[in-house]
């Protein structure tokens, strides 16, 4: 993983790892029976759901940490690449709404000794 750090969106303060390697990327939430905050996949403008074992929020993010659009994924999809797209937050199904993320919001992202 590229480390832990903290999620700022609104006045929500989030656990955010961030996976920021290859096999970082590529490991995901893959087996997992959860998460306790967010992951975030940095580069990425797509994600997949095969092999996983609970649904999930999407958010895709922009340069700029703009959220672009919001997508809840069933285990075994695969989700189109947004075209502006630069990095993909992923967390338990549900939870987005509640932090109030939707395109148009901005995130912020805090990391541990900065």
């Amino acid at each position: 993983m590229g480390g832990e750090a903290v999620l700022v969106a609104g006045g929500a303060r989030i656990p955010l790892e961030i996976a920021a390697s290859p096999r970082a990327r590529a490991r995901g939430l893959l087996g997992r029976h959860g998460i306790v905050g967010a992951m975030l996949l940095e580069p990425a403008c797509s994600i997949h759901t095969f092999r996983m074992r609970f649904p999930i929020d999407v958010a895709y993010l922009d340069r700029d940490f703009t959220v672009l659009a919001v997508r809840t994924m069933e285990p075994g999809r695969l989700g189109l690449p947004r075209l502006r797209a630069r990095r993909v937050l992923e967390a338990e199904a549900g939870t987005m709404a509640g932090w109030g993320l939707a395109p148009g919001a901005r995130v912020r992202v805090e990391r541990a000794g900065r």
